[in-house]
């Protein structure tokens, strides 16, 4: 504070007053005194006192009846009583009714009292700093409210549904259709497909356009962490509750309360995880890792998987409850392959936005290059595309994209001949079969060719993966959609 903190004496007797001021008034406070209540109030209408010590037994009005009558009308000052009087219902009614922050008994040590006005000047600071960071919290709440307002209001415009790049009449508009309907109901989703469909694109339109979409979106990817670490991640967990756990950790289900939490690769959890998501599904209750306490949230739950779960119930590696509790409303996206229809669209939007990221001049795609990404399976489906893209883009020269910066197993011809040359290689005799679709005898001798690698490096996942340049995750995949399972 720049200037001296006042102190209001209100006392009947001169002569208490004069030895108030003598011990209080000097470099540290400013002195003002009064002989009654109401000439006490007179000062306090023009003066913003910081401190009144008022004596109890005064004409007209005690001091805790004025003191209880400043609270109302100048409630920053800090009040204290001096008196000689130990009544216990004066020291009661003055704590209860005039907010009394000290009561002084006479006679008083002047070391004493200078020590108790010190304090209540502490009290007062502290009292106005906090008023003045809480105004300061309501204007900064303001434009605070107002960006996450907009950033809301920009999220549930790119997510929306009519935002969602397809054809008006292939199959992702029936998805989308489907979707849309799910969104307007509080109800679990579980969304199925390939890698690189856009399954996490479709879990975040269907929360903003969902009555949840003011809340969070949180999202989780449930393949990439162990059990205890996905537990900590999703749950929360107490200081040392693991090795690792320096601190206490609030849980994405917690940060979603409210909203909507995306469990991405759920199929790929483990029999034990599974039991604790059940709960959480079944109660609204979860229990941080280390925490005897339990938790209650108000989440929406969307999951993803490019298992079939139904097969991982028939195998004993996903539990059926489960599976039903998240399945309440399965929607299950077409792989690229399967919406040719939609390819072109997606390839220019693609292209498009990475133009524009990368600063670069290309503004169109050839009529060769186009024909070969409706041709071409996708396996990696959007995913896959955007990637390519941005290479070309990276290798372009000009304005278009050409066949120059194609990678080669985009070429005409170019799958086949690599998985002819690799069934040449595994010794295994491959004739194409007349009228049967280009797709399908692709698909044919995929399988084929991660069977006979599977038999080489008897059953070893990551070998495999290897080999055919894909992750474990996409090898998986391969492996559940053609059915292969390690040999023995």
């Amino acid at each position: 504070m720049s200037k001296r903190p006042i102190v209001l004496v209100v006392d009947d007797e001169v002569r208490s007053q004069e030895t108030l001021r003598r011990v209080l008034e000097g470099d540290e406070y400013q002195v003002l005194t009064a002989g009654s209540a109401v000439e006490a109030e007179r000062i306090l209408e023009s003066e913003m006192v910081d401190i009144i010590l008022c004596d109890q037994r005064m004409p007209g009005m005690t001091g805790v009846e004025f003191l209880k009558r400043a609270r109302d009308l100048w409630p920053d000052a800090v009040r204290m009583i001096i008196s000689g009087y130990t009544d216990s219902e004066d020291i009661i009614a003055g704590l209860n009714d005039a907010g009394i922050y000290q009561y002084i008994t006479k006679p008083w040590d002047p070391e004493e009292l200078l020590s108790i006005v010190k304090g209540a000047v502490e009290l007062m600071k502290l009292q106005r700093d906090s008023a003045i960071a809480t105004v300061e919290m309501k204007q900064a709440a303001a434009p605070v409210k107002k960006r996450l307002k907009e950033t809301t209001a920009r999220l549930k415009k790119q997510f929306d549904f009519s935002h969602i790049v397809h054809a008006p009449n292939g199959p992702m508009a029936r998805v989308l259709a489907l979707a849309a309907k799910g969104a307007a109901v509080d109800i679990s989703v579980l969304i199925a497909g390939e890698s690189g469909t856009g399954k996490e694109v479709l879990a975040r339109a269907i929360h903003y356009n969902s009555p949840r979409s003011d809340k969070p979106f949180v999202a989780e990817n449930c393949g990439a962490l162990p059990d205890e670490l996905l537990e900590s991640e999703l749950f929360g967990c107490k200081k040392g509750a693991f090795t690792g756990a320096y601190e206490d950790r609030i849980g994405l289900f917690e940060k979603a309360d409210g909203g909507t939490i995306f469990l991405d690769e759920v199929g790929e959890t483990s029999p034990a995880f599974q039991v604790k998501l059940l709960r959480v599904l079944q109660d609204g209750e979860f229990r941080p890792l280390g925490s005897q306490r339990t938790r209650k949230v108000d989440v929406r739950v969307i999951t993803a998987t490019n298992r079939v779960l139904e097969k991982e119930i028939k195998a004993k590696r996903f539990r059926e409850d489960l599976y039903y509790r998240l399945a309440a409303f399965p929607i299950t996206l077409p792989p690229l392959r399967e919406r040719p229809v939609d390819i072109p669209l997606l390839a220019n939007d693609i292209l498009a936005n990475v133009a524009r990221q990368f600063d670069s001049p290309v503004k169109s795609i050839s009529t060769s290059v186009m024909d070969v990404f409706v041709r071409y399976p996708w396996p990696g489906n959007v995913r896959e595309m955007q990637n390519e893209i941005q290479r070309m883009v990276t290798l372009a020269d000009g304005e278009i994209l050409d066949g120059q910066t194609l990678s080669p197993r985009l070429c005409d011809g170019s799958v086949n001949e690599i998985m002819v040359d690799k069934m040449v290689a595994f010794g295994e005799g491959w004739q194409p079969i007349l009228g049967l679709a280009l797709r399908d005898q692709v698909e044919m001798l995929e399988r084929q060719i991660l069977s006979a690698a599977l038999e080489r490096h008897n059953g070893n996942i990551s070998r495999v993966a290897d080999e055919m340049g894909l992750s474990r995750v996409g090898l998986r995949g391969k492996l559940q959609r053609y059915d292969l399972s390690r040999p023995n």
